[in-house]
């Protein structure tokens, strides 16, 4: 059974957890996971990893670049 601290530290958590989710399933935390990436592999090189903007000016071009439609 868990402590009363333990269940209040684990129901504040909840909204940021839950806040996590939703931007998980958004998609809204590429960017950072784009960071959390370059910074993993990339930061050795002497390029800067892209901004907030350049990178969803990517994303958007990727995602509706070609035909996108079934006739």
């Amino acid at each position: 059974m868990l402590a009363p601290r333990a269940i209040t530290m684990t129901l504040s958590a909840l909204p940021r957890r839950v806040w996590d989710f939703i931007r998980a399933m958004t998609g809204d935390d590429a960017y950072e996971i784009y960071l959390d990436h370059w910074r993993a592999e990339h930061a050795v090189e002497q390029t800067k990893p892209l901004t907030r903007r350049e990178f969803h000016k990517l994303r958007v071009a990727e995602r509706w670049n070609g035909v996108r439609r079934c006739c």
